[in-house]
């Protein structure tokens, strides 16, 4: 599948809570490889998961990207609007054979690994409700791509196992979700964090069989904390900083994260001047695959 050929990059939080600083990394980075390219950067907010999204916390994400200057090109698209698409994605897999209803249990599987495919040539228990699986044994494997960081990459998809698509509360899965959207956001560059990079074989496998463009992928080194755990809301990283002098502080050191080795006096000026420094010096070339480690924690007053 051809690439497209416009630089389109796009940054695609969950609003779960606020961001953090590692999200601000992967936003940073999203940002700066798509603004060196004289790209677009657009803003997704992955939001088909209500429960998990606490009402106020899309705009809060919203006002912290502004805060750090991080200004989108378009339109903001929301997921929660998306289900006719999804839908009609789901209904050509079916229609495929590569997508199946499955009433079986996480609780009944969990002796595997990955799902062993027990309805895969019918459903087990036609009485509970279904959720729909990706048949990942069908296709190319295995998937095979070319990482602008990492390297050459290669899994099968099929010994990780058939991802749900579709849940059995009738919420869509982030997996479908997340190709149908790039796709009709023309995006032509993924740069996301290194912990979804083996989600990437999933959903290559259905971009080939919905016949959508595959994006490239680059995806950037963890932030952990000073014990070696991945930043994330659900270890209660801190709330990024919602004052200027903070947020100047914590642009400086994501760019640090960054490997992009900013001059120091550039801590002290707005984050306009810093992200046009940045945009202006953005270079793969310097960026380490290694998790940068963060010790101490950043504090959003900036302490």
């Amino acid at each position: 599948m051809n690439e497209p050929a416009r630089y389109r990059g796009r940054f695609a939080p969950t609003p779960s809570g606020p961001l953090h600083f590692g999200s601000l990394v992967a936003a940073l980075g999203s940002y700066l490889d798509a603004r060196a390219a004289d790209g677009q950067w657009l803003v997704r907010i992955e939001d088909i998961d209500p429960p998990r999204c606490p009402e106020g916390a899309a705009s809060t994400i919203l006002r912290q990207l502004e805060t750090f200057g991080l200004e989108w090109d378009a339109a903001v698209m929301w997921q929660h609007t998306r289900n006719d698409a999804y839908q009609h994605a789901l209904d050509q897999l079916i229609q495929l054979g590569l997508a199946y209803p499955c009433s079986c249990s996480r609780k009944q599987w969990q002796a595997f690994d990955t799902y062993p495919g027990w309805c895969r040539d019918g459903v087990c228990d036609p009485t509970k409700p279904v959720a729909w699986r990706l048949r990942s044994d069908r296709g190319e494997r295995p998937i095979r791509w070319q990482d602008r960081l990492f390297g050459e990459q290669q899994f099968d998809p099929a010994e990780q196992g058939d991802v749900v698509l579709k849940r059995k509360d009738g919420l869509w899965a982030y997996q479908l979700a997340v190709v149908v959207d790039d796709a009709e956001q023309q995006i032509s560059d993924v740069v996301r964090g290194l912990d979804l990079l083996d989600n990437t074989p999933w959903q290559r496998q259905l971009q080939s069989a919905l016949g959508l463009p595959q994006p490239r992928y680059l995806h950037l080194p963890l932030i952990v904390t000073a014990e070696g755990q991945k930043l994330s809301k659900q270890n209660l990283a801190p709330a990024l900083a919602e004052d200027d002098h903070g947020a100047r502080q914590q642009l400086f050191q994501a760019l640090e994260a960054l490997d992009q080795a900013p001059p120091q006096d550039l801590a002290a000026e707005p984050p306009s001047t810093q992200l046009h420094w940045a945009v202006a010096n953005w270079s793969l070339a310097r960026l380490s695959p290694t998790p940068h480690r963060l010790m101490p924690l950043l504090h959003p007053s900036g302490d």
